[in-house]
């Protein structure tokens, strides 16, 4: 069985500056850790080997479009990114265009950077709960210049789709999910993301 993340709730007085938690976060580098609006701090435990390589295939399946699209570049689940309500949030897979990207200073693009991506991806996992990760995602969805965002539920086999000021769209068990218009011709083959 897996566990669960570990939720550590800071008071007010102790909470880490952005700089304070990246260094936080490179000291304990061996651990998935993020930071939610308030301050409170989770510890993932590592994914299964099942959940890796679905999600192995799932940035493999976006790092390809990327590359031959041209437009923007890719992110790993390792990738924290500071929002504008403060927390720091690491999406398992995600895309940023050139041009935003860009706009940041090199310490920026070195360290978490400040904004989030054009598009999110969460794959929940045998630990995850779900609500959570939707409150991820409509955490996600509210940032300034995020346009798509895709929660994949394995278990389900269920895939949410998130849009801003739209409502929640839900696909059950499609062979295929397209990332139009905001990633024009990605089309995710799901055969091995289930």
């Amino acid at each position: 069985m897996f566990s669960p993340p570990i939720v550590l709730q800071m008071p007010d007085n102790l909470r880490m500056s952005d700089e304070e938690f990246y260094q936080f976060c490179q000291i304990n580098r061996h651990y998935r850790i993020e930071r939610d609006r308030k301050g409170e701090i989770s510890i993932m435990p590592p994914t299964g080997g099942e959940t890796g390589n679905r999600n192995f295939n799932l940035s493999g399946q976006l790092w390809v479009w990327s590359e031959a699209d041209g437009t923007g570049i890719c992110f790993d689940s390792s990738t924290g990114f500071i929002l504008s309500t403060g927390a720091e949030r690491s999406p398992d897979a995600a895309w940023m265009s050139l041009e935003r990207w860009n706009s940041l200073t090199p310490e920026q693009q070195e360290k978490f950077p400040p904004l989030c991506p054009d598009f999110v991806v969460e794959l929940r996992s045998a630990s995850d709960k779900l609500k959570p990760l939707q409150e991820k995602m409509q955490e996600y969805i509210q940032e300034p210049g995020v346009k798509l965002g895709w929660l994949i539920d394995r278990k389900h086999r269920r895939v949410y789709i998130y849009r801003p000021g739209m409502d929640v769209e839900c696909l059950e068990n499609p062979a295929t999910v397209s990332g139009e218009p905001v990633l024009p011709g990605f089309v995710l083959n799901m055969a091995k993301i289930w």
